[in-house]
């Protein structure tokens, strides 16, 4: 059963290893880098139909490097995931999903948190051109456009925040409330035409602040939302550092529960978590975690899980009605 999977930080490690921050200072191979959850070989073995990619700033970058480090990224993206695994398909639009051949792997672009642009349309605009399809307003410290999930004042969006997202619906990207504060939330959910978790659980089966409320939940799949589980543990089980497959499942059942069978997907933040659901430690054991759902819901439902709600949940232009 393919997979696509809507969230990892495989960019961030390769860019702390080239510049000589971690793992001994030598590069990654992300053909088969031990070290990389989602490898291409993990990829492979997992049977992804696509990863999404995030570029993401650490927030201890001062504040005017922040964008050369994003195009680091993105170079990175190119010349390591893209030009040296030529099984690897850049997909830059929504329709890009249908054109993938067999044993391609789609490779897509996703911004979390605005550090990276700061204040700069240009900017934005040059991450459109790079086929970036999501993209949150923050992370868990507050930036320009927005207060993040850490941020103890918890305020919502800027106008500069609420003027990205209406770029985004223009340009048919998702804004992502994974790290977005409460209030932060229901300001995306009313300005954004295409709302999306991109790694998030339920809140009632474990009370973190990363986690969604019920009420955001149903008003998030009342609006043609999507919410994508996370697989960290302490996401799944509350300030624990071990979760199993079983634990997870408590919280697609919940989503279930809430109507969410056909709105909801994975995002495992793989290679950004520093502990890992027994056995769904990197990407080419998806199958274990498929095996399992497969106990519990129809051969269909999980499909839709893996891939096929993304799919029929993609972006698109409203329809013009005729002039008269």
């Amino acid at each position: 059963m393919k997979i696509i999977d809507t969230h990892c930080d495989a960019l961030l490690k390769l860019q702390l290893a080239k510049r000589g921050q971690v793992y001994g200072k030598r590069p990654l191979h992300f053909r088969n880098a031990k070290t990389l959850d989602t490898n291409f070989e993990r990829l492979q073995q997992g049977d992804y139909m696509a990863q999404f990619f995030a570029i993401f700033i650490e927030p201890d970058v001062p504040s005017d490097e922040k964008w050369q480090h994003a195009l680091e990224q993105i170079d990175l993206f190119h010349t390591e995931i893209l030009d040296k695994n030529p099984e690897m398909r850049h997909i830059k639009t929504w329709d890009d999903f249908d054109k993938l051949s067999d044993g391609e792997i789609g490779a897509v672009l996703a911004l979390e948190g605005a550090d990276a642009f700061g204040n700069d349309f240009a900017k934005v605009r040059q991450l459109y051109r790079e086929g970036i399809l999501y993209m949150g307003m923050s992370w868990n410290n507050a930036n320009l456009c927005a207060d993040g999930a850490g941020e103890p004042r918890g305020g919502g969006l800027t106008m500069l925040g609420k003027e990205v997202v209406k770029m985004n619906n223009e340009h048919l990207v998702r804004t992502d409330v994974s790290h977005a504060t409460v209030k932060g939330f229901w300001d995306i959910l009313e300005l954004s035409d295409f709302p999306f978790a991109s790694h998030s659980n339920a809140r009632a089966i474990c009370d973190h602040p990363r986690n969604l409320y019920d009420d955001q939940i149903k008003a998030m799949f009342e609006k043609d939302g999507l919410i994508h589980l996370v697989y960290n543990p302490p996401f799944i089980n509350k300030d624990s550092e071990h979760a199993t497959i079983a634990d997870l499942l408590r919280h697609v059942e919940h989503f279930c529960e809430l109507g969410g069978v056909k709105q909801i997907g994975f995002g495992s933040d793989f290679d950004g978590i520093s502990s890992h659901v027994t056995g769904l430690e990197n990407a080419a054991q998806y199958p274990n975690f498929i095996n399992e759902l497969l106990r519990h819901y129809t051969e269909d439902e999980v499909k839709g899980f893996a891939y096929q709600n993304f799919l029929d949940h993609r972006p698109k232009r409203a329809s013009k009605n005729n002039k008269q």
